[in-house]
């Protein structure tokens, strides 16, 4: 009698469809909206980045601006010194 019953049964398409697709494409939904959250981490963390390295990098142009101006005082004294010497000398 169980046989019977087994035999007669037929699964209908749509209610299959309906009970794997729904959580198929929750699963989905859960996993691009974690990739996306995880995604933007990631952006924020080379933006942080990014701005360090550019305050880096404008400390670096202040710091040889201001080098190049000591090197240039230096260079106008060494040249006074030479002049006294070849007046002297």
């Amino acid at each position: 009698m169980t046989g019977m019953l087994l035999a007669n049964t037929t699964v209908n398409p749509s209610a299959v469809i309906i009970s794997v697709g729904i959580p198929l494409v929750v699963c989905a939904s859960v996993a691009a909206v974690v990739w996306a959250y995880f995604r933007l981490q990631a952006h924020r963390a080379d933006a942080v980045a990014m701005a360090h390295y550019r305050k880096l990098a404008e400390d670096a142009v202040a710091n040889q601006q201001e080098l190049r101006a000591q090197l240039a005082q230096l260079t106008q004294k060494v040249q006074a010194v030479e002049q006294l010497m070849r007046e002297v000398g």
